[in-house]
């Protein structure tokens, strides 16, 4: 939104320190941040008129990987990575249709979690904040409390939650963390875990008890973070209009936090 007070008040206080020049990278182009900022990188998502923003997360990680790729160019990035980068945006849209093919998949899946109380997320990696994306959409739009964690670290503490009545949804693309992960949920299966996996189709993984496979298409990892995140935006949706709640305008949540 541009407008969340923490976020002002430290662009403000980077200001006071006197450091470089500010970059805001937004969707509101007539925000406070926007008009505070030396710099913006307008995201152009388009209105987002649901409380619990969508589209404007995944535009959001087009943009930083399109500033990756400005930044790259001035300071020696190879041409051939950036050609691989560029390609790799090009062919988003395409692969997010393919991502959104699987909608019916996860609304019948989503019949599993309308009676849960707690989910568990994980991830690894460039993976973990898209774990954490999944597990804030599920709480905000459909009231079922929701955490998300590393997968290397569930020995710290969620995994002593773990039992047949906490849903465990991970994200596993096939990359060089993909056996972590498999070893991860390996220990989740062993305390009667009921797991649900967004897999790359590549990844090996495959439908057995307490375990359900959802397939995505090869990915590279420079835009896994983006396919991976449309399912389990889906997934919260789907659960929320089965638990009958109000998905646009969830209940004491405000599109921007505009008081400390």
């Amino acid at each position: 939104s541009g407008e969340t007070a923490d976020t002002l008040a430290g662009l403000a206080e980077a200001k006071r320190l006197g450091f470089g020049h500010s970059l805001a990278i937004c969707n509101v182009p007539e925000s406070s941040i926007v008009r505070e900022s030396d710099l913006t990188l307008m995201t152009r998502a388009g209105p987002e008129i649901g409380v619990a923003s969508t589209k404007a997360f995944t535009t959001q990680l087009v943009a930083m990987l399109l500033l990756v790729i400005v930044l790259g160019r001035r300071h020696g990035m190879d041409r051939e990575l950036e050609r691989k980068l560029v390609q790799q945006l090009a062919s988003l849209p395409g692969r997010v249709d393919e991502t959104l093919k699987l909608d019916d998949r996860i609304e019948r899946l989503a019949e599993r979690f309308a009676d849960k109380h707690h989910a568990l997320f994980l991830g690894r990696g460039a993976q973990y904040p898209v774990a954490m994306e999944g597990a804030l959409k599920l709480k905000e739009i459909s009231y079922i409390h929701a955490e998300a964690y590393p997968a290397g670290e569930l020995k710290h503490g969620p995994l002593a939650l773990v039992d047949a009545e906490m849903p465990v949804i991970a994200v596993a693309p096939n990359n060089e963390l993909l056996e972590k992960l498999k070893s991860n949920l390996q220990e989740v299966s062993a305390r009667g875990g009921q797991m649900f996996v967004f897999a790359d189709q590549h990844a090996g993984m495959t439908h057995r008890e307490g375990l359900e496979v959802l397939p995505v298409a090869p990915t590279d990892d420079c835009i896994a973070p983006i396919i991976f995140t449309v399912p389990l935006q889906l997934l919260a949706y789907h659960v929320a209009v089965l638990r009958g709640t109000d998905v646009d305008q969830p209940r004491n949540l405000a599109k921007s936090v505009t008081v400390e």
